[in-house]
């Protein structure tokens, strides 16, 4: 296998401190004798091309994706673990934001307003959304329209220039960004969370060999105790490394389910 893409492209808020936290990994793994290892990292603009390269070391992919068009397609190595409003262990939520002027609003009173997600294949802008509003609709459409932006970042902009009322942020985006960029999140509000989710998925391609897979978990978790390292973890808001078992996404799985069960298979 040439290990040649490495990628943490979930994140784009703090872009040095992602090459830098590679390069500390990167060092971790030379140390256990990885040799070819890529100087820089990429930033893929074909997500889905890039997650399924034969040549993929490490990156980052997002929950529902692994359920779905990933499944059976690479090999999960982890998750990290963050500290931001609505993180707990490796559990995550999306929050839900909204300008000023429906800070006082809960979600029920957003029938018939307009909702902005990233694509219809992010859990944290568009699976955990449908299933909490799903109970809501009635199986009926709920939103007055709904905008695909392509991003959180865009979702973001999108209800701040009241192009949209409404959009799911995952929380670790939504917490960096207020660090990284605070006049993009100026006059929203944070109205309610989702419920809890697993985190970002760390992935390697399905044919890198067991020695590669167990470095690269090794390399993570010896990251979390690096000195060196600390500066860009805490920037990334990285507070830890766990290996789950890959069952622990079916709650993705769980959470459309149980919006296809009420009758509200998308957002409308």
């Amino acid at each position: 296998m040439s290990a040649s893409q490495v990628a943490l492209p979930m994140y784009l808020g703090a872009p040095d401190a992602v090459q830098d936290l590679w390069m500390h990994l990167r060092e971790a793994l030379r140390a256990q004798g990885m040799q070819g290892l890529p100087e820089a990292i990429v930033w893929p603009q074909d997500l889905h091309a890039h997650w399924l390269s034969p040549d993929l070391l490490l990156s980052q992919t997002c929950g529902y994706p692994l359920t779905h068009a990933l499944q059976s397609q690479v090999q999960l190595l982890g998750c990290f673990r963050y500290a931001a409003p609505g993180c707990e262990g490796l559990d995550c939520r999306s929050v839900l934001i909204a300008r000023e002027e429906h800070a006082h609003l809960a979600l029920q009173d957003f029938r018939g307003l307009s909702v902005a997600f990233n694509s219809s294949d992010s859990q944290s802008g568009y699976n955990a959304l449908r299933a909490l509003v799903a109970p809501l609709a009635q199986g009926r459409a709920f939103f007055g329209g709904t905008l695909e932006t392509g991003g959180h970042r865009q979702s973001i902009d999108a209800v701040r220039q009241a192009r949209a009322d409404l959009a799911a942020i995952d929380c670790v985006t939504w917490a960096l960004l207020q660090r990284t960029a605070p006049q993009a999140a100026q006059g929203l509000k944070a109205i309610g969370y989702s419920a809890p989710y697993p985190g970002l998925p760390l992935i390697c391609a399905l044919g890198a060999q067991k020695h590669v897979v167990a470095a690269l978990q090794n390399a993570l978790g010896d990251l979390l105790q690096s000195p060196a390292a600390q500066a860009s973890l805490e920037a990334l808001l990285i507070t830890g490394y766990e290996s789950p078992a890959l069952s622990v996404y079916q709650r993705c799985l769980e959470m459309e389910q149980t919006a296809l069960a009420q009758g509200y298979p998308t957002l409308a």
